[in-house]
């Protein structure tokens, strides 16, 4: 249970002819925190010189089944069913205690203000994930976008903690177990910039929409998202290239084991930075780290998973998956990128101490990690999670 630091009820004196206004708001700050211990190798090639690489890390482990996060959530009553809400969120690394945003963003995992009713549904203005990640990540995964390199994220972009600044999102409530959502950025990563005239498009255009439905055992999503890469961007082959990417997915309780499978394409580039210094601290090529993508016309990637879960006695899970990201057609960038199938094949379990308190233990071997030849990563991590 989250608590709740301030909820007051605000009384408007009497205004006009004497009518009274009503408020009601509250304030909860919450979190996440993640710690633990873990093993990761690296071994390969570096696409880029043909030097071949091997790096180890044994040590402490921040955010190994959830990245570390604290924040603030507001609502306030408007009358008829109407609120406005706000929610401000930030991530950090629990080991070094300093932020884990890119470009020391504050509020780098959500900044969004916006109004929600029970009969027309939500809109947000501000910083915040796409569609896929808010619909399509649990569907596909027994490990959601959670559990480091077991994530789904890794073999679908699309749900890989993609997040786009000045956007605006329509969420419409839950009809007889059906959501639409629909959101446009007006750049995906900083601030919105003036496009001068007779200049080329200095900012990155987003779309992001999909339909969910859940009832009962069932859980389906579809989704779609496109960037429009600026015309001044990294590569002249990658300037006002369209990465679009569509995904579907499904999953079914067999109360005694839990089937979830997913299937996407993306085209033109990746959703997610293709960088390979998360993995071992040898950058081999960073394109579209500031923008969050990474832009590359002709590559088309398709994407498979299967994952299972099942409960272990009262308080326990086990989960299983394998994600495989084939590239079908190489881009511009073939030579640096590489165009070898990725597959990851992961094993996790965890174990609830309380309703906000578990541990948890995940194993996860990669090959061909981000399309690169030759190039595995091997994962390994136990440690203890808590919620408030």
């Amino acid at each position: 249970m989250k608590k709740t630091l301030l909820t007051a009820a605000l009384m408007a004196g009497f205004v006009g002819f004497g009518g009274m206004a009503q408020a009601e708001t509250s304030v909860t700050l919450y979190g996440l925190v993640d710690g633990g211990i873990s093993y990761q190798r690296v071994k390969g090639t570096n696409p880029a010189t043909g030097e071949d690489y091997r790096g180890t890390k044994t040590g402490f482990l921040s955010g190994g089944e959830s990245d570390n996060r604290w924040g603030l959530r507001g609502t306030e009553d408007l009358g008829d069913g109407l609120q406005a809400v706000f929610v401000l969120e930030n991530g950090f690394d629990l080991g070094t205690g300093t932020t884990s945003q890119y470009n020391n963003r504050f509020f780098g995992r959500q900044a969004t203000i916006g109004l929600q009713s029970n009969a027309w549904g939500r809109l947000d203005f501000g910083r915040q994930s796409n569609i896929a990640y808010k619909y399509l990540s649990d569907v596909i995964s027994p490990f959601g976008h959670d559990f480091s390199q077991a994530r789904s994220g890794a073999t679908f972009s699309a749900t890989d903690n993609v997040r786009f600044d000045n956007m605006i999102m329509y969420q419409t409530p839950t009809y007889a177990g059906f959501q639409f959502g629909l959101g446009y950025s007006f750049n995906n990563s900083g601030n919105q910039q003036f496009k001068l005239s007779g200049n080329s498009q200095p900012n990155s255009r987003a779309w992001t929409t999909g339909l969910r439905y859940t009832n009962g055992p069932i859980a389906a999503a579809l989704t779609y998202d496109q960037i429009k890469s600026a015309s001044t961007f990294g590569d002249p082959a990658d300037n006002g290239v369209n990465i679009n990417t569509w995904n579907i997915g499904g999953s079914y309780d067999f109360n005694v084991v839990k089937l979830h499978v997913g299937f996407g394409q993306t085209r033109n580039g990746w959703l997610s930075p293709i960088q390979y210094a998360t993995l071992g601290g040898q950058t081999y090529t960073d394109s579209g780290n500031a923008t969050g993508y990474y832009a590359d016309s002709g590559l088309r990637v398709n994407s498979y998973t299967v994952g299972l879960s099942a409960p272990v006695g009262v308080n326990g899970e086990v989960m299983a998956s394998w994600g495989m990201a084939d590239p079908r057609d190489g881009g511009v960038h073939t030579d640096v990128l590489g165009t070898h199938k990725q597959n990851i094949y992961s094993l996790g379990y965890t174990y609830a101490l309380s309703k906000r308190t578990n541990l948890y233990a995940i194993g996860s071997y990669g090959t061909h990690v981000e399309f690169a030849n030759d190039l595995n990563s091997t994962f390994v991590g136990a440690g203890i999670r808590h919620q408030f």
